[in-house]
């Protein structure tokens, strides 16, 4: 009897993947038997496996992610897998995500590395279901991509900050303690935020002249301080209006950018160009992203439970995976930030697909 107690405890532990709670100050990874979903590294693969689709089969795509029809020369990048150290990753079925999601919807909130990975998923899942219908509506700034016949909604809500940008007679203004966007959230089953990229802008891409909080104007601050705070008031509206059984909250983490080849042990590289190899290992020279910290000291905080799809170190490794000057076709802009399709989005939404079909719940 005590040798089955123990076989049914193993089982349990095989089942709880990727979870991040957010609960009693602690930000913590459940893993099967030791494994981190989220630790390993690049390794390359020529079985035919990948990538899981091809741009063609998704008109849809955005033409700035599709680096192979831009021009890119080099394919090796899409050959390589992440390999967790001590296990394998899931591999992604999209007929089984649809089913478990039917008459459910999920909403990637964020920037356009939120794009980014929702145009992944909705290419990996029509993919997956080619003789499923499908519908494609863009009002504004919410994109709806739907298949009718599971009754699934996979949408993308442009929000660079999460809290609001509001127009002034002064001009627009950051309020860092203003969240009217989340109306939006509401009614949402799977919720997958992302913020960070934007928060960096100075100069015409700043979408800012000041920042406000309370009774407080400031013409500028520093940047990882306001992100905190942004983050702080995301993290306080998640507690007050998310309803856990009704609603599981994700958020992506850091992508990362390759603009200094320094950060990855190669200080003649100015930039992302040219690069056709992961970095080797599991380890990114440069160390933990700063703004990554920031997001796990944010969830620690809060008392609903979060799931940290903690893609950043894996991310880090590859400044491969950029479009570089592939981007828009041509040699027009360097584009070390958001990333090919397919390419790391795709592993991104395997550790999501994951994570989802899991069901994990928070202890």
């Amino acid at each position: 009897m005590g040798a089955l107690a123990i076989s049914a405890a193993a089982v349990l532990l095989l089942l709880s993947l990727l979870h991040v709670e957010s609960r009693k100050g602690t930000v913590k990874s459940s893993s099967v038997i030791g494994c981190d979903y989220f630790q390993g590294s690049w390794v390359y693969d020529d079985s035919g496996d990948s990538p899981l689709y091809q741009t063609p089969n998704c008109p849809f795509i955005e033409k700035e992610f599709d680096c192979l029809k831009n021009g890119r020369p080099d394919t090796d990048y899409l050959k390589y897998r992440w390999k967790p150290t001590r296990c394998d990753l899931p591999r992604f079925n999209g007929r089984d995500f649809l089913r478990k999601l039917k008459g459910q919807s999920i909403m990637f909130v964020g920037d356009s590395l939120s794009l980014n990975q929702w145009q992944s998923l909705t290419c990996m899942l029509h993919t997956s279901v080619p003789e499923a219908n499908y519908t494609l509506v863009r009002t504004g700034g919410l994109s709806t991509f739907t298949f009718p016949s599971y009754n699934v909604k996979v949408m993308f809500s442009r929000n660079a900050f999460l809290v609001d940008i509001v127009s002034t007679s002064r001009g627009p203004v950051l309020k860092l303690d203003s969240i009217e966007g989340g109306k939006l959230w509401k009614g949402i089953d799977v919720l997958v935020f992302n913020s960070w990229h934007w928060w960096l802008h100075t100069g015409r891409k700043q979408p800012w002249k000041f920042i406000e909080e309370g009774n407080k104007t400031y013409n500028d601050m520093d940047r990882l301080v306001g992100y905190e705070k942004g983050l702080n008031t995301w993290a306080r509206w998640i507690d007050t209006n998310v309803n856990p059984s009704g609603t599981r909250v994700f958020f992506q983490g850091v992508s990362p950018d390759h603009n200094k080849g320094g950060d990855w042990g190669e200080a003649s590289a100015k930039n992302c160009e040219g690069q056709t190899k992961p970095v080797e290992g599991a380890r990114y020279p440069a160390g933990p992203h700063p703004a990554e910290l920031v997001v796990e000291r944010v969830l620690r905080g809060m008392s609903k439970p979060v799931y940290l799809l903690n893609i950043t170190v894996l991310s880090q490794l590859r400044k491969d995976g950029h479009p570089s000057v592939y981007g828009h076709g041509g040699h027009r802009d360097m584009d070390c930030s958001h990333w090919c399709l397919p390419g790391v989005p795709d592993t991104w939404n395997q550790l999501l697909y994951a994570a989802i079909t899991a069901r994990i719940q928070p202890n």
